[in-house]
């Protein structure tokens, strides 16, 4: 067989053949561009992906249904919480599952704090490689505001695995709506700013109007969704179209665009980080206060030894820092009571034999979690569009099989046909608005 590739085979014998990336500081991952140039002009391109591959849906067939949560982290890692919300709400309705309305509310709060995070990483890369050094500096720092909070709250600021199948891992802490409040304002004041320096900034229209254009029909042939397909004028939206969790008691509009082209989909992510904002505080409002929990006396050491007996004795017991927000006392509210799909209260764990075999069997291989046979599909509002996962189940504690439907892939599918006829100069900025994550593509 040819090892060449098609568009060596293809190529025109006046014409250049240049190669961008794979490994390229502009590439946002690893991912290489094939072009064919009369001298700037584009006449070709090839684009060629798998370089950071790493077999997520065969490792996943080979976890428990718990352990390849993790996994789920390392596809779009800049909001890996919708990632995990995708997975988890997929294996509920496989489950049968009803989630309580706090960890709902949670959910969103969470949801919402990545798909901001996620639109300024992809804003401020783009704004950075269109020349705009300084709105990436501005947007790292409102992206630093938001991950304060989801730091506090789940513990990490990529690799979450936060939301559980069945709830979420722990309550929000002490003091989160203050910090929640104080993350929203400085990101606004952010993005006001943002909006003077690029809107209406010549340089920066004349790098992104016009350019990377792609029609609806041609959009919706090739899969998009999210942003870029918003950006086209079709105002699909996962939360909009099935809703879920607590979507539809919400108000939020759908920004979209005009003429699917760079401006727009900077545009349409600008207006839907105002969005996000208004969901957040919205939501804010609606999670009651959690009932504090019993604190016990300061007690001299022989004093502390009994009241530790004591503890033991009757099950009770005050857990270390490191899982604070998921004492027993608080699960009602965090986690399903349907059926034990998540770990067991570590209170119980540590003071009760049958605490004990029940947390050894939840991680042996043959038990934990065992769906029933058949097969489901649900997908989610991830940053870069719809991040759908299709499960099928033999009844066993793994996945008999696992898809992900990644937004990304269709968006690069059509790189191609955007940056054909254009100059070597817009291939940077329309690569850029179409947010490719290496993780989720590759996966």
């Amino acid at each position: 067989m040819d090892p060449r590739t098609r568009l060596e085979r293809q190529a025109r014998p006046a014409s250049l053949l240049l190669n961008m990336g794979p490994s390229h500081p502009a590439m946002h991952g690893t991912m290489r561009i094939m072009l064919e140039l009369d001298a700037e002009r584009i006449l070709n391109a090839e684009c060629e992906i798998g370089y950071l591959h790493r077999g997520f849906e065969k490792t996943c067939e080979n976890k428990t249904w718990f352990n390849l949560l993790i996994y789920t982290d390392r596809l779009n890692y800049v909001s890996p919480l919708i990632n995990n919300l995708g997975y988890a709400m997929t294996m509920e309705k496989m489950l049968g599952l009803a989630v309580p309305e706090r960890a709902q509310l949670i959910r969103v709060l969470m949801s919402e704090l990545s798909r901001v995070s996620d639109h300024l990483t992809c804003l401020a890369a783009m704004a950075m490689e269109n020349g705009a050094f300084t709105v990436f500096l501005y947007m790292m720092k409102a992206r630093e505001f938001l991950w304060d909070v989801i730091e506090q709250t789940a513990g990490a600021r990529m690799t979450t695995s936060y939301i559980r199948i069945g709830g979420v891992r722990a309550d929000l802490r002490p003091g989160w709506r203050e910090a929640l409040a104080a993350a929203v304002r400085g990101t606004r004041a952010v993005l006001k700013d943002v909006s003077g320096l690029l809107d209406r900034n010549s340089i920066f229209i004349g790098r992104t109007r016009g350019i990377g254009a792609i029609s609806r029909e041609d959009a919706l042939s090739y899969g998009w969704t999210g942003p870029c397909l918003r950006s086209t004028g079709i105002a699909y939206d996962v939360r909009k179209a099935h809703p879920y969790l607590v979507y539809d008691r919400l108000a939020f509009d759908v920004p979209v665009g005009e003429h699917g082209d760079n401006y727009d989909r900077y545009s349409v992510r600008m207006r839907e980080m105002e969005q996000s904002l208004r969901l957040l505080e919205q939501t804010a409002a609606l999670v009651p206060e959690a009932a504090p929990l019993p604190a016990g006396p300061v007690l001299e050491p022989d004093e502390a030894i009994r009241a530790s007996r004591r503890r033991r004795a009757s099950g009770r017991i005050r857990l270390s820092p490191n899982l604070e927000g998921s004492e027993k006392e608080r699960q009602p509210g965090l986690m399903t009571p349907d059926r034990p799909v998540g770990v067991p209260p570590k209170e119980d764990a540590y003071t009760t034999m049958e605490g004990l075999i029940s947390h050894f069997l939840f991680f042996m291989n043959g038990k934990g979690i065992r769906p029933p046979k058949g097969d489901v599909y649900f997908s989610v509002e991830g940053g870069n569009g719809e991040v759908g996962f299709y499960i099928v189940s033999d009844g066993s504690d793994r996945p008999y099989r696992l898809h992900l439907r990644a937004p990304c892939f269709h968006a690069v599918a059509a790189l191609e046909q955007l940056i054909r006829g254009r100059l070597i100069a817009d291939v940077i900025p329309t690569f850029g608005s179409l947010n490719m994550i290496g993780g989720e593509i590759d996966r």
